[in-house]
């Protein structure tokens, strides 16, 4: 409520009507700062506002401080007890050897990429000096066939996982909402789900392996038949959560919403692009972001036995390499692989906050 003094004094009145926009801005921004994982900025924010700096402290130990403990506590103990533990390749590495290690891959990877430039640049002045003479007809040029470096297999990883979740995504979405609209269609499809979701990546890729050498006759260079294997393995693993979803998003809808699309008789297409698919959006979604986090998963062993230059194989290789570095190395690997995949989620969420109408904005 408004005091007489605030009455009589414009300045006030504009100063607390800044603060109330100020306020109102940040509430907005906290739903996309929390998408985005940062959602420890909000009480800070606040406080710099002017709000109370008792009550934001609290609200930024329990989002901050509270994690970061944990963290601190895990690596505490990982540096305590790792020592402790021996090896066939000697002692377990503590964070500041994996640390290190991942210093000399990203090392590794710059001189790569030096080799690279330089090795394009000798190309390119030898073929300048074969056009100068006359000599076009010698002029060849060839791709650098210098190793994967760590990132460049981290690429691969993304790559192959994001073909995979692609084509699961192409097929899980019309089926679920085949199954979702049709009871003959999800019960002759569920007895199929129910026996085909719980296999193994590891009992798909013989079968996978097989079939595509068999099909795959001339493999493409920007497309090899490894990376395919491994693609079609996280397909086939990680389809299910999106069907399952998809399907229940779609058999939930009000029915007085279909029925409704059918006093005003719209077509089939028209139902599910106006009716099912706004409404089954979010449980879509929630199916995705499983999908993802399962695909992500399966890509690790896929690439191990497939031999598909990835996070996968690079695990595997230092496995079989035996060195004093290589436990480190199978570390980073790890750590690596679950920090992508808290990315790959938090992408997933941002997107289903920015397409659902279910979340505040």
């Amino acid at each position: 409520m408004t005091t007489i003094t605030e009455r009589a004094d414009p300045s006030v009145l504009r100063e607390r009507e800044r603060r109330e926009r100020l306020f109102a801005r940040i509430t907005r921004a906290a739903t996309y700062l929390d998408v985005a994982g940062l959602g420890w900025l909000v009480p800070l924010l606040r406080i710099a506002a002017g709000d109370s700096p008792r009550h934001q402290l609290v609200e930024l130990r329990q989002v901050l401080l509270v994690p970061l403990a944990g963290i601190v506590a895990f690596l505490l103990l990982w540096a305590l007890l790792a020592p402790q533990v021996k090896t066939s390749l000697g002692a377990v590495p503590g964070p500041l050897q994996v640390w290190e290690q991942a210093g000399h891959l990203y090392s590794d990877h710059v001189a790569e990429r030096a080799k690279e430039a330089a090795f394009d640049a000798r190309q390119k002045e030898r073929n300048r000096k074969l056009e100068a003479d006359g000599k076009a007809d010698q002029v060849k040029w060839r791709s650098f066939t210098g190793k994967p470096t760590y990132l460049d297999q981290i690429l691969t990883s993304l790559e192959t996982v994001a073909l995979g979740f692609f084509i699961a995504t192409l097929l899980a979405v019309p089926a679920g909402i085949m199954c979702g609209l049709s009871r003959t269609v999800n019960g002759g499809l569920n007895p199929l789900i129910q026996i085909f979701k719980p296999v193994s990546p590891l009992a798909w890729l013989p079968i996978v392996t097989m079939v595509v050498s068999a099909l795959y006759l001339n493999p493409y260079d920007w497309l090899p038949k490894s990376l395919v294997i491994s693609a079609i393995t996280v397909t086939l693993c990680s389809l299910w959560p999106t069907l399952i979803n998809t399907a229940l998003g779609v058999a939930s809808i009000d029915k007085d919403l279909m029925n409704v699309g059918k006093v005003l008789q719209l077509s089939t297409t028209t139902t599910i692009r106006k009716l099912v698919l706004p409404s089954a959006l979010p449980l879509i979604f929630t199916g995705l972001r499983l999908s993802l986090g399962v695909g992500w998963m399966v890509l690790i062993a896929a690439e191990m036995l497939a031999q598909n230059p990835g996070l996968g194989k690079f695990v595997w290789d230092e496995f079989q390499n035996g060195s004093s570095s290589s436990l480190a190395k199978i570390m980073v690997a790890v750590l690596t692989i679950g920090i992508i995949g808290f990315l790959l989620d938090r992408l997933m969420f941002a997107l289903q906050a920015a397409f659902t109408y279910g979340m505040k904005r």
